[in-house]
């Protein structure tokens, strides 16, 4: 798990275009990741509607969200369309990148194989260095999303 002060470990995957994202690409400007659990979930419905709703916030403050899970694009295209929402959600099909950052639920909620990304937010600013980390054990906890406004505006 990655924790504040470290170095990002860059990573390149799709988003719900199919677009690949190469996280070095973005550095000089701060960036948000906030990995969640599963699409069409309740906690992770509220989770990225809240982020969505702090968007114009970030926008002024020239930050970036993606929000990263494990499932397909194409299940992120439709879950961005239903919310409305206003960043890219990047396909971690596999669970490389979340082993890298935040860890996963193996066997989530009992279910053999079924691997889902922890809940978790970083905060990465303009050099690559992880200015806040934040990761859950318990998928039902949702962020303090206080204390992400806070870094974002420092």
């Amino acid at each position: 798990m990655l924790e504040k002060g470290s170095m990002y470990i860059d990573f390149e995957i799709v988003n719900t275009k199919l677009e690949k994202v190469k996280l070095s690409s973005l550095i000089g400007q701060k960036i948000v990741l906030v990995f969640y659990p599963g699409a069409f979930t309740s906690v992770c419905e509220k989770e990225l509607c809240s982020f969505r709703d702090m968007m114009a916030k970030f926008n002024n403050l020239n930050a970036k969200v993606f929000g990263i899970s494990v499932d397909s694009p194409f299940a992120n295209k439709a879950f961005a369309e239903k919310n409305r929402l206003n960043f890219d959600l990047l396909s971690d099909f596999g669970g490389i990148v979340s082993r890298k950052y935040g860890g996963v639920h193996e066997n989530f909620v009992g279910i053999e194989n079924y691997t889902v990304s922890k809940r978790a937010v970083y905060v990465i600013d303009e050099k690559g260095k992880i200015i806040y980390s934040w990761v859950s054990d318990d998928p039902g906890k949702e962020p303090p999303y206080n204390e992400v406004e806070e870094v974002i505006a420092k």
